[in-house]
């Protein structure tokens, strides 16, 4: 109750006497006054343990340290009053962010998935939906403290990298991404090819047959003027695309005995470019001279607070993705190796592609490997890029029928054999990587 409320009642006969372990009050001018001074200081006591204990809490940011009880992953350490990982639920953390990585999960499957590791609800139930978002949307799993609604840096052990907390949040925006126009139809090749003869996009439609058979065909949307070009049908289209990703598709015995190379070559890889650390180093410093500008720009008033928090927000993701790529430098890694990497996994996945209808898969894997795709005479067409042009051409050296994936053999060191600079290595000699 406030105090002006107590000493009115006081004043008027409400109250007769007030009496406390330590203090009691009586109705008299010497009691009202005595009374006041009480509250008053009491006042003075509350607001100085407020004051103190913000700022202990500016302390304990500026020395990075964690404020409260440890999110899941994480368990309080009392020696040095921070947080530290926790031995099994950080690699669960890190699980449920490798399989949402993927592409596959929805917040339900995920849900599922960790209840099977027995991360479950008071209840006993899989989490909710809301809980899994603020698990894989939780930037303390980055190394970054929350006091309101800003984030500071943290002085603890991080268990995700940035680039995997970056794809996470991608197939998150790209899931909550509000539709600007209701979707009727579902065209998986719109978009991505024009017509050859006069250049307009391709576009798509369903028609019904004589027979009563709906089908999707494809044709030009004859936006620059009349075209002379016709349809074509969607399980046409679809099958000439598997038939050009089968020229640069190779089964999981050739992948998986590449990436295994890969991985060895990652490992024994030690040095790093002087130069790419310094420009690096040089980087970070300029991006930490703008956050440290941000902040005066604030405090003097010359942007608003919500300003200030989402540029902070952005300016620290960026800066710590710049130190984690200096980091990488710093212990040798080499930038090809993320790159050839992918190269592989995609020649597996048009391996799966050519045997499996997926056709926004398809449609994405050729915007990924392919450049100016057409459709001419009811054909499609498009030029594979370099990388993927090179194994075109030799493909037909690996084998005369690419093995089955089921079927077991094993690949000789002097059948195929990549090397990190000079090209790739094949039975005609060394190939270089460009043409």
């Amino acid at each position: 109750m406030d105090g002006g409320r107590v000493v009115y009642a006081v004043d008027q006969k409400k109250i007769v006497s007030l009496r406390f372990p330590t203090f009691w009050f009586e109705p008299t001018p010497q009691g009202l006054f005595m009374l006041q001074v009480a509250f008053g200081q009491s006042k003075y006591y509350s607001d100085n343990l407020a004051e103190n204990i913000k700022r202990g809490i500016r302390q304990k940011l500026r020395r990075g340290e964690w404020l409260n009880l440890a999110p899941f992953g994480y368990m309080n350490d009392p020696v040095k009053r921070n947080i530290a990982p926790h031995p099994t639920e950080a690699r669960i953390v890190q699980l449920a962010f490798d399989e949402y990585a993927k592409g596959t999960h929805t917040f339900l499957s995920l849900g599922a998935f960790l209840a099977e590791l027995g991360v479950v609800s008071r209840n006993g139930t899989p989490l909710a939906k809301a809980s899994i978002k603020r698990l894989i949307t939780n930037r303390a799993y980055l190394g970054f403290v929350k006091h309101g609604k800003e984030w500071f840096d943290g002085n603890f052990e991080p268990l995700i990298s940035p680039a995997l907390f970056e794809a996470v949040q991608k197939i998150l925006l790209a899931r909550e991404r509000p539709r600007k126009r209701k979707m009727k139809h579902d065209f998986p090749f719109t978009g991505l090819f024009r017509c050859g003869e006069c250049g307009s996009m391709i576009s798509a439609q369903w028609t019904t047959n004589r027979h009563g058979t709906k089908y999707r065909y494809y044709r030009c949307s004859k936006k620059r003027g009349r075209c002379s070009q016709s349809y074509i049908q969607e399980k046409t289209l679809a099958k000439q695309l598997r038939a050009r990703l089968q020229t640069i598709s190779l089964c999981d015995h050739y992948t998986d005995w590449m990436l295994g190379k890969v991985k060895e070559w990652e490992h024994e890889e030690v040095s790093a470019s002087h130069s790419e650390i310094q420009n690096l180093s040089a980087t970070i410093k300029a991006s930490e001279a703008r956050l440290e500008k941000l902040v005066s720009m604030y405090l003097d008033g010359d942007v608003t607070k919500e300003i200030y928090l989402r540029k902070k927000d952005e300016s620290m993701r960026a800066t710590l993705a710049l130190r984690e790529k200096l980091k990488d430098l710093e212990s040798g890694r080499n930038q090809w190796v993320e790159p050839l990497r992918e190269w592989i996994l995609d020649t597996k996945q048009a391996d799966f592609l050519v045997e499996h209808e997926d056709l926004h898969q398809t449609k994405r894997l050729v915007q990924k490997i392919g450049t100016n795709p057409i459709v001419r005479d009811k054909s499609a067409r498009f030029s594979l890029s370099t990388p993927f042009r090179f194994v075109a051409e030799r493909r037909h050296l690996l084998s005369s029928s690419a093995p089955s994936a089921h079927r077991s053999f094993s690949l000789s060191d002097s059948e195929v054999s990549i090397c990190g600079e000079a090209g790739i290595r094949t039975l005609e000699g060394v190939s270089p990587l460009t043409h």
